[in-house]
């Protein structure tokens, strides 16, 4: 099993290869019983939601042998979410994301610089 840091910068570079915008990685370790990490990004239609979602599954087969443990949501529901149990992947359209506002729910969360 990949490491949680590892497998959260692989799902966004994925997302980031597929035009996600406003990418974001926040290190909820300590934080949250749930998950370690958190991947948020927006898509900009609900095919591109889909396509978002696709892809990091794939692309992150391909490079760590990880697949989701389950996936919710429909992109006609505006919001998926990819849940590899260390790390949670939502894909939303940008008017559920500010409706929902994870990042600020997750306020005592550190941001990782999923880029380096």
């Amino acid at each position: 099993m990949a490491a949680g840091l590892e497998l959260a910068k692989a799902c966004a570079l994925a997302a980031d290869e597929n035009k996600a915008e406003n990418i974001r990685v926040l290190d909820l370790t300590g934080v949250s019983p749930i998950t370690d990490f958190i991947v948020v990004c927006s898509g900009t239609s609900m095919p591109h939601l889909k396509a978002i979602m696709r892809d990091i599954g794939i692309n992150v087969n391909e490079q760590l042998k990880e697949q989701p443990h389950s996936s919710d949501g429909n992109p006609n529901a505006r919001w998926v979410v990819l849940d590899y149990v260390n790390v949670m992947v939502h894909v939303m359209l940008e008017d559920m994301r500010e409706l929902y506002a994870l990042e600020d729910l997750w306020g005592a969360a550190k941001e990782v610089d999923w880029a380096s």
